[in-house]
């Protein structure tokens, strides 16, 4: 048994995301000795979060009460004993994913091959879902959080914890397809919207090596972030009517972080090179805009998406955020301030992330 309480910010319907979750105890899952417990000491705020404290159409319905955050990080206080790669004391962090079937409901063909975010059994979210075992999953706005050790990693030396939080949604998001689709030397890459998502996909693609960056939003407003962060030119949709025609074919791969079902995908895709590849992370709440066939046939462009990352990709991207010094543009913020950053990132404050930050095991409120 623990000698700690797992308390945390609990949004007991709609109005949460308004501001509005309530500092109580929860029950975590049923110990299990394939389990860590941490002490939080970061947790990330992503837009995920706030879609589901609003029960949107993006996210599903919640299952309230719940507890949200997914970029999860923190102190190993419990380690069970099949957990072999995690000690107590360790530094750990855990995403949005907190576990998959892992063969346990019969053969899996994506869990064997490492690809545990597309399980084909389901997997389990880190809030707002449901664990193997049937229990209710919570996330990190709290003091502590209990999940599968198969799902939690060691984070690397070097790392500021506040950094490290954001890469593990926002992060591995940007950085799983960036990687799959062979970013690097020789490779045009363009990052659709520069916000929270967007700006790791600029800085993974610098990292990465590519030859030419290029960062495309609606007006000129983040040109210059866009350029600090690592791009190389940037493209302002809006400002510039001849922006298709000027940039037409040039790019190899774009990532595209926006959420928005009005974005202009056709005119996005005239800027792929012959055999380009568009991949779509943003989640609209409704449908995306249409195409038609020609717009895929003409240069022989690939249309695809991509769902956050897998373990070993979590770890492969947190080496790589070590060795080149990657560091998020992130504002720490108070965990007992929660509910006025979930409204502050509603309002699109963040640039381009926020961390809140366990002072001690109970928020002074």
């Amino acid at each position: 048994m623990s000698d700690y309480k797992f308390e945390g910010w609990v949004g007991v319907d709609k109005s949460a995301a308004d501001g509005k979750m309530v500092w109580k105890e929860f029950q975590p899952k049923a110990w299990e000795e394939t389990d860590v417990d941490i002490k939080v000491t970061h947790c990330g705020v992503c837009g995920s979060d706030i879609h589901t404290l609003r029960s949107d159409r993006t996210q599903g319905p919640t299952d309230y009460p719940c507890v949200v955050g997914h970029e999860i990080v923190g102190r190993a206080v419990r380690v069970g004993s099949q957990v072999k790669h995690v000690a107590v004391g360790d530094r750990v962090g855990v995403g949005a994913q907190s576990d998959s079937c892992r063969n346990r409901k019969g053969p899996c063909e994506e869990c064997s091959a490492g690809l545990e975010n597309h399980c084909r059994n389901g997997t389990t979210d880190t809030y707002n879902s449901k664990h193997q075992n049937g229990d209710k999953s919570y996330g990190g706005y709290a003091t502590y959080s209990r999940v599968p050790g198969h799902f939690v990693f060691k984070i690397p030396d070097g790392l500021r914890s506040a950094d490290v939080a954001p890469m593990l949604c926002g992060g591995i998001t940007t950085y799983a397809p960036l990687k799959r689709n062979g970013c690097g030397p020789g490779k045009a890459v363009g990052v659709v919207g520069v916000g929270g998502l967007g700006h790791f996909a600029i800085l993974w693609a610098k990292a990465l090596g590519a030859s030419k960056i290029v960062g495309i939003s609606r007006k000129k407003a983040k040109e210059q972030d866009s350029l600090a962060l690592g791009a190389d030119a940037y493209i302002a949709t809006d400002d510039d009517p001849s922006w298709v025609r000027a940039n037409f074919r040039t790019l190899d791969l774009i990532i595209c972080t926006v959420s928005s079902n009005n974005m202009p995908l056709k005119k996005y895709l005239r800027l792929l090179r012959t055999g380009g590849k568009f991949v779509q992370v943003g989640a609209p709440e409704g449908n995306m805009p249409a195409i038609g066939a020609f717009d895929l046939l003409g240069a022989g462009i690939y249309l695809g998406g991509s769902s956050i990352g897998s373990p070993g990709e979590i770890r492969e991207m947190l080496q790589l955020a070590a060795d080149k010094n990657v560091k998020a543009w992130v504002e720490e913020r108070k965990m007992a301030d929660a509910n006025q950053v979930v409204v502050d990132m509603e309002d699109g404050k963040a640039r381009y992330r926020y961390a809140l930050v366990n002072e001690d095991d109970r928020p002074r409120l």
